[in-house]
């Protein structure tokens, strides 16, 4: 289409459209998250005319989240915002429903997930073991992905993080119909709870601190929504005190100082507990190889009684 000379002071009311009524009116769906909105199904979170999408870790203006997600130029991404038509024939609004859940299959072995988190992650064996036994992570049959199970309080599976155990890949995602709220979770006696962005993270946090860890309580909130933190608390009211552990970098601390004011107003303790490096897995990681080179330096001697 032709180019349209925009004025600074339409460029800046594009910009800082509210996104939550401009996904409304568009018959799109929200929901509260703590101070923020989240767009249901898409895992992003919104304030005002400002996005955050929690698995890209990317976000911006309200001129940017309408040409990413309705896939359009910056031209029509503006004239969208200011109310404008953009084609002869109107856009129909977006209809989301939640399609049924349904777990991915299960593969016959769990050669590839345990190779994944043993070695290549580092979790340790007696921790993976308790979270197998729970039928809680298991190997995907068509793709061999790990599958992270989030069940509700009767213990019927609600929610799958899948996870890529290829080499150097960092692909993710949640099943379809998922719900947020039943993340990947352990439940404990204590009152404390730790809660993370991966379910890796949480397994690699508990694998670094092992004593009595069965007492407390961890959830995955699988991105930087407190959803399945804040259902945790409502179904536990033993838990008193939050330790937050996302990653060590901007985006993790941004969620922590968010969420732990979500927590505070709600009468909770709240707590930072941060990683040396970018991110629990990382100290792991970290921690194990410093033990495989003081192997290797010393070596124990053969002790024979």
């Amino acid at each position: 289409m032709p180019f349209i000379p925009f004025t600074p002071q339409q460029l800046h009311d594009a910009k800082h459209t509210d996104l939550a009524a401009f996904l409304e009116s568009r018959g799109e769906q929200l929901k509260r998250s703590g101070s923020e909105l989240e767009w249901v199904d898409h895992h992003v979170t919104i304030r005002g005319h400002q996005f955050f999408d929690q698995y890209e870790s990317h976000g911006g203006t309200a001129i940017d989240f309408v040409k990413k997600y309705f896939d359009v130029s910056f031209q029509d991404a503006v004239q969208m915002l200011l109310g404008q038509n953009i084609a002869a024939e109107p856009v129909e609004p977006c209809q989301h429903v939640r399609p049924d859940f349904k777990l991915p299959e299960k593969n016959e072995n769990m050669r590839r997930v345990y190779a994944y988190l043993l070695k290549q992650r580092c979790i340790d064996r007696k921790v993976l073991d308790h979270f197998v036994h729970q039928k809680l992570i298991y190997e995907s049959d068509k793709f061999h992905n790990a599958v992270f199970v989030g069940a509700d309080e009767d213990g019927t599976p609600k929610h799958a993080h899948k996870r890529s155990t290829a080499s150097n890949s960092g692909w993710r995602q949640n099943q379809a119909g998922s719900e947020a709220a039943h993340a990947f979770h352990h439940v404990g006696t204590s009152g404390v709870i730790y809660a993370f962005e991966a379910p890796v993270d949480m397994l690699s946090f508990i694998s670094l601190y092992q004593q009595d860890w069965q007492q407390h309580s961890y959830v995955a909130l699988c991105g930087v929504s407190d959803e399945a933190l804040m259902h945790q608390l409502s179904a536990h009211d033993n838990i008193k005190d939050v330790f937050l552990c996302l990653d060590n970098d901007a985006a993790g601390h941004a969620a922590n100082q968010r969420i732990a004011q979500a927590m505070i107003g709600k009468g909770y303790g709240a707590h930072f507990a941060s990683s040396s490096g970018k991110d629990w897995n990382e100290d792991l990681q970290f921690q194990h190889a410093e033990i495989s080179e003081e192997m290797e330096v010393q070596p124990c001697s053969p002790s024979y009684t």
